[in-house]
């Protein structure tokens, strides 16, 4: 007779691609039989919020390396095109499968499908477990006071201080537990998840995707940068940030993972944090929960501003997208701006800081709605994260939780002075004023005549003029604002 957990169990992969603290790996594994680790390309699922260019590109190499892995341990990684629900149902009448385990995602579309295909296996005589692998503190656990979900950060993260936190756990075999017989797998490449044209071509220059590439960069911003992250994070120059979003996004690591890693520097130093760096870090990881809080609990903030009152502001009208495309192609005439768009246009990120620069350029000098800047990031970030890029796009706007007051209008010269003052940044990404001196480099415009002819620069022809004048957009915004307090019912 043939014991329920002799039979294979699916474990579905979705943003959870590593095999460490992996949970729903570990109970495939507590369960006993054979793991049948499957990954299904389903963008249909996503509703409007298809994965982009970028982030295909880093899901095409991830998969990859989860691939090659799993097979060093003798399995296979089982790949599926199509209907997730069709592709499960299909897969298990045809293993024999009895359990089909997968951990959890908390975007508004996804939630209701899980909820949907559960009931549906279960139909099927197929046991379901979801479990959480992708945060610390789940959005539905955590409350304020009232009973309600927090809408600002410092309280909210204060809260989950004070929560015990889960311990990393058991993962993936070492030596896999095969099935009798593999179904049928499609070949990645048949995916087409890599960007034609050679677009992405310098993005593997500067990331490294998969489990192995997150633990790397988790140990090398330890080792080097943690003590000095708040002094440093902020500086595009410098190698101050630990660059582990997009491996975060894709669940190559997880955040339990980074923060017994973290942990176990205080232990050294005998005081938890180690550092003030490492304090700030540890909130950075916070504020990533933060924003999937938020998303779970206000599911409309993709789109719709969370502060309804914002629905009324007046944007400035872009008929033929020319303010838009400039933005985008970093030709604004704004040199830390410029920088930052053409380091996203090539290497898939954007160093933080310039993040809120660009964006406040976006949504305040060319008074351009927020969710224009979103769709753009969406297709060009290889961490683009739903939840991260509502919450940072609507703080910029002035129109989330917790979010930057709109009058708070970001001078780009000043950013640029202040965060980019030998202009190593600007240098690297705007190689056509690179011979300005730092005095004139982060406004070109206002450089004499013949210090601009001696590093080659003509304004208008090899580098843009100002898009828009600094002083007359700051006011120009603020009078946006002032008509939108005014006509507040």
């Amino acid at each position: 007779m043939v014991r329920v957990n002799d039979l294979p169990c699916i474990v579905w992969l979705r943003q959870d691609l590593r095999l460490e603290d992996q949970p729903a790996f570990a109970a495939a594994v507590a369960r006993g039989g054979a793991i049948i680790p499957v990954f299904i390309w389903d963008p249909a699922a996503e509703g409007e919020w298809k994965p982009g260019g970028a982030t295909r590109w880093w899901l095409h190499h991830s998969l990859a390396k989860l691939g090659a892995e799993i097979e060093s341990r003798g399995g296979r990684l089982v790949i599926r095109e199509g209907d997730s629900a069709q592709q499960l149902a299909e897969l298990v009448a045809a293993t024999g499968a009895s359990a089909v385990y997968w951990c959890r995602r908390y975007e508004p579309e996804i939630v209701g499908r899980d909820a949907r295909l559960k009931r549906e296996l279960r139909k099927q005589g197929a046991e379901t477990g979801s479990f959480n692998g992708a945060l610390l503190h789940e959005p539905h656990s955590i409350q304020n006071k009232q009973g309600r979900p927090f809408q600002v950060f410092t309280p909210y993260w204060r809260h989950c201080l004070s929560l015990p936190k889960t311990a990393v756990g058991a993962g993936a075999p070492e030596k896999w537990p095969s099935p009798a017989h593999w179904p049928a797998s499609v070949e990645l490449n048949a995916l087409g998840l890599l960007p034609r044209l050679g677009w992405a071509e310098m993005f593997g220059d500067h990331h490294e995707p998969g489990e192995a590439g997150a633990a790397k960069r988790l140990d090398e911003f330890l080792a080097r940068s943690v003590d000095t992250y708040e002094d440093l994070r902020n500086i595009p120059g410098k190698k101050g940030t630990s660059r582990l979003s997009p491996h975060l996004h894709f669940g190559e690591i997880s955040p339990r993972q980074i923060w017994a890693a973290t942990e176990a520097l205080g232990k050294e130093a005998g005081v938890f944090p180690s550092s003030n760096g490492a304090r700030v870090f540890l909130s950075e990881v916070g504020w990533r929960e933060f924003a999937h809080h938020l998303l779970f609990h206000f599911p409309q903030t993709p789109t719709e501003p969370l502060r309804q009152e914002f629905e009324r502001f007046p944007w400035r009208e872009d008929p033929d997208g020319e303010l838009l495309r400039a933005w985008q192609k970093g030709q604004t005439g704004y040199p830390i701006v410029d920088a930052g768009m053409r380091e996203l246009w090539s290497t898939g990120w954007m160093h933080n800081r310039v993040r809120m620069v660009v964006a406040s350029f976006l949504v305040k000098h060319l008074r351009l709605p927020w969710q224009r800047g979103a769709e753009w990031f969406w297709d060009t970030l290889v961490d683009a994260d739903l939840a991260a890029n509502s919450l940072g796009w609507q703080w910029s706007a002035g129109c989330g939780a917790d979010a930057a007051p709109y009058f708070r209008v970001f001078a780009p010269v000043l950013q640029g002075s202040k965060f980019d003052g030998a202009g190593d940044y600007v240098r690297r990404w705007v190689p056509e004023i690179a011979g300005l001196p730092d005095k004139h480099l982060h406004a070109p415009w206002e450089a004499p005549t013949e210090i601009l002819s001696a590093a080659g620069v003509r304004l208008g022809d090899t580098y843009p003029g100002p898009l828009v004048d600094h002083k007359t957009a700051r006011d120009a915004a603020l009078a946006a604002y002032q008509e939108l307090r005014k006509s507040r019912p």
